[in-house]
């Protein structure tokens, strides 16, 4: 007996040994990486980006890191969400519109291979890619990338360890099925005291701890928060600290952004802010006014017990010792979130309440999230697109780049060209017999690394609920899409003109005729079909549900 336990550890030594050695036989000393996303939140929300809210924890990631001004999401949750795992269009990857959610399977499964409301089989996640190339693939948070195939679900595309939710929201203090809480594959109880932003950083935290205890490879932890998307549910702790902060009104709050962010130099001198897309604060009654406050105390909570969560995280991957060989992301899912009208939706007496579904702080605080661009989420003119993206990697960044902002534009199909060039890893051109797609976007390592070279020398696109967009070097052709109009192109120069304020439509008529086409040969390429096709299979889809009741 004595002998056997000798050999087994042994065995478990040697098994140790071996975790640490890439197959040349040396110590594997790639980066973990951790990916953090939050959900609707806009361009000008945190401290180091302009903002009122306390967000210390970001802020120093942004001061020993390298913050981008101009990097790009998806316009919405699921098609962002699907171009950052797999780095594809997200018409490429049947997500061209949105997941179809637990209550409704049909509800955008248009039958059309860039509408399905599923993330399909002819791409592969960067869990997949990172997996195969020997990393720790764990997850905690928000899904939304497909609900009624579990063939999709994060298990099954690459993460070997989940907590969270698979539909796209849900109740921060007392999620239920089927909009409830997934540990694996199976339904898990929120239990007492819960509230989901701090169980996402928890089960974070746990699941690290854990894969350092089975083995030494470098992890990929993809934290996906849904703080601060509706409904608004905060902790009064965090609450009360912004409490009567913003009863000086959002046209203040906004200038007094504007006027912060050209002095951290995220956007330039010449950059105007947009036009308020609101009614004038002083016209509200007293009651009123504490209402609107109330809400915007609360959606700054979220973002505060978010930031809070990611010092907690950080803090441990300190005491591993593991801080300076990690690469930490942080970014948005998509611009500022205008959903419930201007004055927001729900019912004010759910307001610090566990009460409450489409509770949000409306379009005149969303005005001031996305400070100082137009448009939100849907959208894609600067302000349903831009977000914040934080670099921080102390082994690499060099000090000259710490704490400052880069000029070069990138977008969110980057994420996986930057991860498989980081990591060395494979992407491959088939993967469990299905043919996969070249990525579509190209790596940032050279501007993380400080490498004086322009990244993107080929135009990039969005098009989502039929708003489209060409960015290509300082120009930037975009179209608003209203039902029953004709739809009409606008033109700009982003670099000087970031608010998109003059349109160049008139003066350069070669570069929109050059753009456009671009577009529509990449329309033609990507599954992407005109949107008032899917509005009339949207009609066909309920009209056949109602017959069927």
């Amino acid at each position: 007996m004595f002998g056997l336990k000798i050999k087994s550890r042994f065995l478990l030594l040697m098994t140790g040994i071996l975790a640490q050695c890439t197959g040349s036989g040396q110590k594997d000393d790639r980066p973990n990486i951790v990916l953090i996303m939050a959900d609707d939140m806009g361009y000008s929300d945190l401290g180091c980006y302009g903002s009122e809210i306390s967000t210390p924890n970001l802020d120093r990631l942004a001061e020993h890191g390298l913050r981008f001004s101009q990097f790009y999401n998806g316009a919405r949750s699921c098609p962002t969400r699907a171009s950052l795992l797999t780095g594809l269009y997200p018409h490429q990857t049947g997500i061209g519109h949105m997941t179809s959610p637990s209550d409704n399977q049909q509800q955008h499964d248009y039958n059309l291979p860039g509408y399905r409301g599923e993330m399909n089989h002819n791409c592969v996640t960067l869990a997949e890619v990172l997996k195969d190339a020997g990393y720790n693939t764990i997850m905690t948070g928000k899904w939304h990338l497909g609900y009624f195939d579990q063939g999709n679900w994060p298990l099954q595309r690459g993460f070997e360890k989940y907590y969270g939710i698979i539909d796209g929201g849900a109740n921060y203090f007392k999620p239920q099925p089927p909009r409830g809480l997934t540990l694996g594959n199976e339904s898990i109880d929120a239990g007492d005291n819960f509230y989901i932003t701090d169980a996402f950083t928890n089960y974070a935290i746990r699941f690290i701890k854990e894969v350092r205890n089975e083995n030494s490879k470098p992890f990929f932890l993809y934290l996906s928060y849904t703080s601060p998307h509706w409904p608004l549910h905060a902790l009064k702790e965090d609450i009360d600290k912004y409490r009567g902060s913003y009863l000086n009104g959002w046209t203040q709050i906004r200038e007094e952004r504007f006027k912060r962010m050209k002095k951290l130099g995220i956007i330039s001198q010449n950059v105007e802010l947009s036009p308020q897309d609101s009614r004038e604060w002083n016209s509200l009654t007293d009651e009123k006014k504490k209402e609107m406050d109330l809400r915007m105390s609360i959606y700054a909570a979220q973002i505060d017990r978010m930031d809070q969560n990611i010092g907690r995280l950080i803090d441990e991957i300190r005491r591993l010792g593991e801080i300076d060989n990690t690469l930490i992301l942080f970014l948005s899912d998509n611009g500022a979130c205008a959903e419930g009208g201007e004055m927001g939706g729900g019912r004010p007496e759910d307001l610090e309440s566990d009460r409450g579904w489409v509770l949000s702080y409306g379009r005149a605080w969303a005005n001031v999230s996305s400070t100082p661009f137009r448009e939100y989420k849907h959208w894609v003119h600067e302000g349903g697109i831009g977000t914040p993206l934080i670099v921080h990697w102390p082994d690499v960044i060099p000090p000259k780049l710490k704490g400052r902002f880069t000029d070069q534009y990138g977008f969110i199909q980057d994420i996986m060209a930057t991860l498989v060039d980081v990591t060395k890893a494979s992407y491959p051109t088939e993967y469990k017999g299905n043919l996969i797609p070249e990525p579509e976007g190209i790596s940032l390592l050279p501007v993380i690394k400080g490498i004086d070279a322009t990244v993107h020398h080929k135009p990039i696109f969005w098009e989502h609920e039929g708003n489209c967009a060409v960015r290509m070097g300082k120009y930037k052709l975009v179209l608003k899409y209203v039902a029953g109009q004709e739809q009409k192109w606008e033109l700009y120069d982003i670099e000087s003109d970031r608010s998109e304020l003059n349109d160049l439509t008139g003066s350069l008529p070669e570069k929109v005729k050059e753009l456009s086409a671009q577009y529509e040969d990449w329309a033609r390429r990507n599954n992407v079909v005109s949107w008032d096709t899917i509005l009339e299979i949207q009609r066909k889809i309920r009209e056949q549900q109602r017959m069927n009741r």
